[in-house]
């Protein structure tokens, strides 16, 4: 048996950011999504979204591909509810201690976007792979190459005053 503590932030669109996800097909179409995730041992901590994507925060064993989670996702969810999705995602790997602050934004969603206080970096979602490319590394190398060392901004806030 093996010990693992993976966390993720996971985000994907419908197709063309198209206000699909309503409000009579959400709730069962989150619990549809859980249920899925379940099939491969992934844990979710959090589902939620807006109109046209959906949020989740969630633990996935090592031997599953992210990849491979929101493929089953993705696909069984758009067949069940005959919606379509934009063929990219996004993730986004937590920490620890980020974990309850990511599962607090997820759950406020809808107070975030009406409010407009959503963060960007964790609504954004292409149609297209986009690895970070790091300066002064070629992209051609960029899979077998270190980034160099640098400070990047914390998308998540993690002082006391954040947790509320």
């Amino acid at each position: 048996m093996s010990y693992w503590r993976t966390f993720y932030h996971l985000i994907w669109s419908t197709k063309n950011r198209e206000a699909l996800i309503t409000p009579d097909i959400e709730p069962r179409l989150f619990a549809y999504c859980v249920r899925k995730a379940n099939e491969l041992e992934t844990m979710v901590h959090a589902i939620n979204g807006w109109h046209d994507h959906i949020h989740m925060i969630v633990s996935v064993p090592p031997k599953v591909a992210i990849a491979d989670l929101l493929h089953l996702v993705k696909g069984a969810s758009s067949h069940e509810f005959k919606l379509q999705w934009q063929r990219g995602y996004g993730v986004l790997t937590l920490g620890e201690k980020q974990l309850p602050i990511a599962v607090a934004y997820v759950e406020n969603q809808k107070t975030h976007h009406v409010a407009t206080s959503t963060v960007a970096a964790l609504e954004y979602v292409l149609d297209i792979d986009n690895a970070p490319h790091y300066k002064g590394v070629s992209s051609h190398f960029s899979l077998y190459a270190s980034p160099p060392l640098r400070e990047v901004s914390v998308m998540y806030d993690v002082t006391p005053e954040s947790y509320f």
